[in-house]
């Protein structure tokens, strides 16, 4: 299963980075794709955000620049198929580390959530 495994994260994203040092402390594969580079398709987004069990809303990365420069008036405003546009035009709006597994989707890091799905083993 562990080769199926895909981190969208930002090199600069310190959250990132603790989770993908916490995936590989327990000898988890995963691919690392660059989030801002190769944001999340609008197709990838449905799935996604289907499997998380989260909002849209839940999705977006309220403490950033991009989140910023649209303004929270806009974003309450704006439908959950305008937000999936946005969030797959820019990578930087999408909360990350985005762990995606066959079953799963996790946004953030939370190290009781990654036990969840990468128990400790032995």
């Amino acid at each position: 299963m562990s080769d199926d495994v895909l981190v969208l994260a930002y090199s600069g994203c310190d959250t990132c980075k603790k989770a993908q040092k916490w995936l590989e402390a327990r000898g988890v594969s995963f691919q690392t794709r660059p989030i801002v580079e190769q944001p999340p398709t609008v197709s990838e987004l449905l799935l996604w955000i289907a499997l998380s069990g989260l909002s849209v809303r839940k999705w977006l990365n309220i403490s950033g620049q991009s989140y910023r420069a649209l303004g929270k008036e806009k974003v309450d405003a704006a439908s959950d198929a305008e937000l999936v546009e946005w969030l797959a035009a820019d990578g930087k709006l999408v909360k990350r580390p985005v762990l995606v597994t066959p079953t799963s989707v996790t946004i953030g890091f939370k190290p009781e959530s990654y036990e969840a799905l990468f128990p400790a083993r032995g």
